[in-house]
């Protein structure tokens, strides 16, 4: 018997989604079907304080049309909508796990840092919203660089290599600034790509959305 698929909610996006990325199938190794939250993009998600009604409700209504396509939970593509895990949890059908940040509690006897797709707008109301400590340390990816670009600017193109050394340069930043991380936790879906080379560059360990919805699917049987 083929295994239900788990749902995951996607903004509005038209960049690629190369493999890693949860927007790409071949990132999982469990059935995985997708929902456009069509007019929500990375502009309304990543925000410090997003148009909370309207995105509620296109959530919301999209999960229920994951749960009827048989999907047996339900992520996001976003890590900032860990923002809504409660209030999701509470109208979905099936089970909810919003972001890798709610990895951040389960990694006991860690100092845990987090890098971000924006560490300007990610608030501690979005860490509290998952049980992680608000003061937990963090470190956004550069404002300027190749990922905002592509990711928070929707660009049709990626620049693989400049994303990863991005993305390792905001790793050893988090590490200078906070000697004591010992385990790195990244908000963006976008970034699983670029894990092992941060492992390998930073010495620490690298977890991620993929992780999370390992394990979540798992216990969803």
């Amino acid at each position: 018997m083929t295994p239900r698929p788990l749902g995951i909610l996607m903004l509005d996006t038209r960049f690629p989604r190369i493999v890693g990325d949860i927007g790409n199938p071949a990132s999982f190794d469990f059935p995985v079907i997708y929902q456009r939250l069509e007019g929500i993009g990375p502009a309304d998600a990543v925000a410090a304080n997003p148009d909370k009604p309207r995105v509620m409700a296109a959530l919301a209504a999209n999960a229920e049309r994951l749960a009827s396509a048989g999907a047996v939970g339900i992520s996001t593509s976003c890590g900032f909508l860990a923002l809504f895990q409660n209030e999701l949890t509470a109208v979905s059908p099936v089970p909810v796990a919003t972001s890798a940040l709610m990895l951040i509690p389960s990694l006991t006897n860690r100092k845990v840092g987090v890098i971000t797709a924006s560490a300007r707008n990610l608030t501690p109301r979005h860490l509290a919203a998952v049980g992680a400590p608000p003061d937990t340390p963090i470190e956004g990816m550069p404002e300027g660089g190749a990922f905002a670009a592509t990711f928070l600017g929707n660009g049709p193109n990626l620049d693989r290599a400049a994303v990863e050394g991005e993305a390792i340069e905001a790793g050893r930043a988090l590490l200078r600034k906070n000697p004591a991380v010992d385990a790195i936790v990244l908000e963006c879906t976008n970034l699983p790509p670029y894990k092992h080379a941060l492992r390998a560059a930073l010495g620490v360990e690298v977890c991620d959305v993929l992780d999370l919805l390992r394990d979540f699917r798992k216990r969803l049987g």
